[in-house]
């Protein structure tokens, strides 16, 4: 069910109300239109979570980048809150095209993950992503269980590899080194992940 807010009063209302009550934190705007985005689970926490620390030791201890669990991203320097989106995860490398502006990063984000929970509209944010020239987007579909790789080619996001429980398929990052696979586990699939220089996997 969406709700659609027009009367000017009650919209500054519930504004207020979120950002008194630290609900605001995932929201986005797009375009202008303000998105309330659900509240993530604790097993979407948990893969955040496991991500920016396996990222964290790839990336950032190789001296390779920065790695943010969350970032505000966006396409413009000024009045970004009129367009930005909040990824799950962003890599910067230390040749990166994006800016960061304080508050916010503008542009090509080397590597992005997002993990899908119920009601999110994750996949309308390719086209975005894809505008501003993000390099690479890891997207966790929770369920029924896939991973989707999509790399940055002719101006566009384009699907390079899916990986799933019946067609578990290796995705290979360019951006950060790893590969990604989705493989059994309970109560749901798990990612198993490899750094292939090193030979070490991790599966969370």
């Amino acid at each position: 069910m969406a709700v659609m807010v027009l009367d000017p009063y009650l919209e500054q209302q519930v504004l207020a109300q979120r950002i008194g009550s630290d609900g605001d934190q995932y929201d986005e705007v797009w375009e202008g239109v303000y998105i309330v985005t659900p509240l993530p689970n604790n097993d979407h926490q948990t893969i955040v979570g496991e991500l920016v620390w396996l990222l964290q030791e790839v990336v950032r201890r190789g001296e390779l980048g920065q790695v943010f669990p969350g970032v505000n991203l966006s396409d413009r320097d000024e009045g970004w809150k009129q367009n930005y989106r909040e990824p799950d995860v962003a890599v910067f490398l230390r040749d990166t095209k994006a800016v960061n502006c304080g508050t916010h990063w503008r542009g090509a984000a080397d590597f992005l993950v997002e993990i899908i929970s119920p009601g999110e509209r994750t996949r309308d944010k390719i086209p975005f992503y894809g505008s501003i020239g993000v390099g690479e987007l890891l997207i966790v579909d929770r369920e029924p269980g896939a991973l989707e790789l999509y790399r940055h080619q002719q101006s566009r996001l384009e699907i390079v590899g899916q990986s799933t429980l019946s067609a578990p398929d290796v995705l290979t990052s360019r951006t950060v080194g790893l590969t990604f696979q989705l493989c059994p586990g309970d109560p749901r699939p798990q990612i198993r992940a490899t750094h292939p220089a090193s030979g070490r996997q991790w599966k969370f």
